[in-house]
């Protein structure tokens, strides 16, 4: 690593710093002949002083996308598609179809009455409702409503099929996976359900009944999968429990009141590869800047604000989507003097940190706050 005041030169020495001859490079042929090549010609390249990510910062606004996610419900049927998703594409990661790093996330649309065939995958998924009532998802044989501001969660490897049974209108609800996380490590595996649909069990939301409460049941110490028995985080507790804490404490310099979905029995992320957070920033609270190794796709739960990311603001309100990619600054304010603001994100810090790769910095200059392009 590099420690700040470093002098970050790919000319001293310690670094690849080769000059090219007539001799080297008929040597560098005779190598590539081999399928072989020489270190030192990528090596300043594929060891970079600091991250430099593919990704750039990019925001996308519901308003704009929200007609046509529902165009598609009559240009492809729900049979077809499987799953009828529009997704969202960082321009620099159009080779993995990733929003940002090696995140997906996309906008799924369901009208009344339709169901989705059940199916199971090595990528772990998660769900963040934005509108309809009807919305319902079975994981693993356990039925879970969901609904506007809910959080849940499909496990890697689980069964899992998707459905609305509502008559008032679609359900529109953000997908997040880990697909271009797995695709880069050749692990990806599908699977259709061999009777198409699972039989759900008798106890809807039966996951929250047990684990929702704040209190560990009995037998909880027998729970040994890598992810979180509790399959789903309604909204109202979510923000009853972020009011509650801003009331108790000051909260992140950074995020405003910040808390991570966890794992009830070990406290941990609720997947081995992905995380979420919910975060309240108070009215006309502006953050100051920091970044960190890890790439996070926001989504504005509620309120209207503006976060600076590189450099770029990125104005915001309620179902808007956002990217910050790994080891850029960034920092959120609120607009409304009169209310709160909340935005739910999720990303990859389980790796970064299983992996020893998290590092974090806070932004020293200006109090805390970067210039803007």
């Amino acid at each position: 690593m590099t420690p700040r005041g470093t002098r970050q030169d790919d000319t001293m020495l310690g670094r690849a710093r080769v000059s090219g001859t007539p001799e080297l490079e008929a040597y560098y042929a005779e190598l590539a002949d081999r399928g072989a090549g020489a270190l030192w010609t990528v090596a300043n390249k594929i060891e970079p002083w600091y991250p430099q990510p593919q990704s750039a910062p990019v925001l996308w606004r519901y308003a704009e996308l929200r007609p046509l996610v529902r165009k598609a419900l009559d240009l492809v049927s729900a049979d077809d598609a499987g799953r009828r998703v529009v997704m969202l594409v960082n321009p620099g990661r159009r080779d993995v179809s990733a929003a940002v790093g090696l995140l997906y996330t996309g906008l799924q649309i369901m009208g009344p009455g339709e169901s989705m065939t059940a199916h199971r995958h090595q990528a772990a998924a998660l769900r963040f409702v934005h509108e309809g009532t009807g919305a319902w998802t079975i994981v693993d044989g356990e039925k879970l409503r969901v609904g506007p501001g809910d959080f849940a969660i499909t496990p890697n490897g689980t069964w899992h099929e998707h459905g609305n049974e509502g008559d008032d209108g679609p359900v529109i609800w953000q997908d997040g996976l880990d697909i271009p996380l797995v695709n880069a490590l050749d692990a990806g595996f599908y699977e259709v359900h061999p009777d198409l649909h699972q039989q759900p069990g008798k106890v809807v939301n039966a996951s929250v009944a047990t684990y929702g409460g704040n209190l560990l049941p009995y037998g909880a110490e027998k729970w040994t999968r890598p992810y979180s028995p509790l399959l789903a985080w309604p909204w109202e507790a979510t923000y009853a429990a972020l009011r509650g804490l801003a009331d108790a404490a000051e909260g992140s310099p950074y995020d405003g009141v910040i808390a991570e979905y966890t794992n009830p029995v070990t406290g941990g992320p609720v997947m081995p590869t992905m995380g979420a957070r919910m975060q309240l920033l108070r009215p006309g609270q502006a953050t100051r800047a920091h970044r960190h190794t890890g790439s996070v796709v926001y989504t504005v739960a509620k309120g209207r604000g503006v976060s600076v990311v590189a450099g770029q603001r990125f104005p915001w309100s309620k179902g808007d989507i956002f990217v910050v990619p790994s080891w850029a600054w960034h920092e959120h304010a609120n607009l409304d003097d009169a209310d709160d603001a909340c935005l739910f994100s999720f990303d990859d810090f389980p790796v970064m940190r299983s992996l020893g790769f998290w590092r974090e910095e806070a932004y020293a200059d200006d109090h805390g706050h970067q210039p803007t392009l």
